[in-house]
């Protein structure tokens, strides 16, 4: 009996020592997390943002003025890629337009951007560079440009700038996906998770993919519920059927008309310098039309165009012209009559487009090919029927939808802390500075609103 007790009493002793060290190890357990958890709540960031071009950059200043520890994430071996290659290198920051007429050049989309350009417009954005040493000059009245037409001052400029408001920049970062817990963004990275109260997405659109474009941006915002357009690629050469024009590389048209020979988009028309390629057309009236052009070829194998060479010159102006040249110089030839109104490279495709020999003079062509060499001059056909696609485009058309962001905030209207700026968005422009000055306005405010 005494030594059944006593083998009870050594199981109990047993027990409470088990008890014991148990109780030790949960409370070592319970201090051990109650210091991770301490030190993750340092390693969050009031704001992270994800792409290091100009809208990020700009998000990232924006928060960081407010007094916000803040990250940007870049993909690329540094920031500002894209930024750097703008206008060929000379970066056309933006334009002198009033807010009204900027908006207008953006279609339907452009009243989206009041806010944002309410809260740091044109002025705004050239005195910002100003205060961090960069001057700019706008010499043709119009496109705003660093006085000494290089973006490497500005890339310079806003590197300091950042580095002075305390700004963590990590670069060549791969992120693997983004959730939300709770109220903290949990960004997985190939090497490093990082934490965020509120994250901007900034991560552009997928023209030129050499430059860091992947799209990713659409496929976090999907991920969080939102809903992205279809993407087009914009601001880029056109590939025509027609390559009689091949010959006149050489020649810029300026102020051509362009206007789409559908009657469905029959108030699609651009005026712009133009330019002839191997392959079709460029200048920078096509880089604008382009963005028209992509999506309609989406629907149709070709798009053709209508396209004034004489600025909008009719079939009677074009005829009294012709009249009044032949009449002081009698013994000309068509062609040298034409080099009149066109350059001779340009002037000899008209006349074969119209089987008209081009040392005949005008009053032996024959009457139906006069006719058609005046209808052409008004308006020569043209057919577009390709691109190269995101390879060589500026900037995409469409984006994430803009009903689900708040425009006063740049937030997203589905999940809180979430906010965008910049080409992820589906809001595009023409050439002239617009893309740039949205970039800038709409990153400075979601930097500025992002809250915690």
């Amino acid at each position: 009996m005494f030594e059944l007790y006593q083998k009870k009493e050594k199981n109990n002793k047993n027990f409470r020592l088990l008890f014991y060290i148990l109780a030790k190890a949960l409370e070592a357990l319970y201090i051990i997390s109650k210091k991770i958890k301490e030190i993750d709540l340092n390693n969050i960031y009031d704001v992270i943002v994800i792409g290091g071009g100009p809208a990020g950059i700009m998000a990232s200043i924006s928060s960081a003025k407010e007094g916000k520890k803040t990250l940007l994430l870049e993909k690329l071996s540094k920031i500002a890629a894209k930024l750097k290659a703008t206008g060929g290198g000379k970066c056309n920051l933006t334009n002198t337009l009033s807010t009204e007429e900027f908006m207008a050049k953006f279609g339907k989309n452009g009243r989206f951007m009041s806010y944002a350009l309410e809260t740091f417009d044109a002025k705004d954005l050239r005195d910002f560079f100003q205060s961090i040493g960069v001057e700019t000059i706008a010499r043709d009245g119009f496109r705003v440009f660093p006085v000494n037409h290089s973006s490497s001052i500005i890339l310079e400029a806003l590197d300091n700038e950042l580095e002075r408001l305390n700004v963590e920049v990590n670069c060549q970062v791969e992120i693997i996906n983004i959730e939300k817990v709770e109220d903290v963004f949990i960004i997985n990275s190939k090497n490093k998770i990082y934490k965020a109260k509120n994250i901007i997405l900034a991560t552009g659109g997928l023209g030129y993919p050499v430059l860091g474009a992947t799209g990713d941006g659409y496929i976090y915002a999907k991920e969080f519920g939102h809903e992205v357009t279809s993407l087009h690629p914009a601001m880029m050469p056109l590939i025509t059927k027609e390559k009689n024009f091949a010959s006149c590389k050489a020649d810029t048209i300026a102020k051509a008309i362009l206007k789409v020979d559908i009657p469905k988009y029959k108030n699609l028309k651009l005026t712009g310098d133009l330019i002839f390629t191997k392959e079709g057309i460029r200048g920078p009236v096509v880089l604008d039309f382009a963005r028209e052009i992509t999506p309609i070829l989406e629907k149709y194998s070709e798009v053709p165009l209508l396209i004034s060479f004489l600025k909008g010159m009719n079939e009677e102006q074009i005829y009294t012209h012709l009249k009044n040249e032949i009449s002081k110089n009698p013994e000309n030839t068509i062609l040298e009559n034409l080099n009149t109104l066109l350059a001779l490279s340009v002037a000899q495709e008209i006349c074969n487009i119209c089987e008209i020999d081009s040392n005949m003079r005008f009053k032996n062509i024959e009457g139906f090919k006069r006719e058609k060499l005046v209808k052409t001059l008004a308006w020569t056909p043209l057919t577009v029927i390709g691109h190269e696609g995101f390879k060589n485009a500026m900037i995409t058309r469409g984006g994430i939808e803009l009903k689900q962001i708040d425009s006063k905030t740049m937030e997203s209207k589905i999940v809180s802390g979430l906010f965008f700026c910049g080409e992820v968005v589906n809001i595009d422009g023409p050439c002239g500075g617009y893309n740039l000055q949205w970039s800038f306005s709409s990153g400075f405010l979601a930097g500025k609103m992002a809250n915690y």
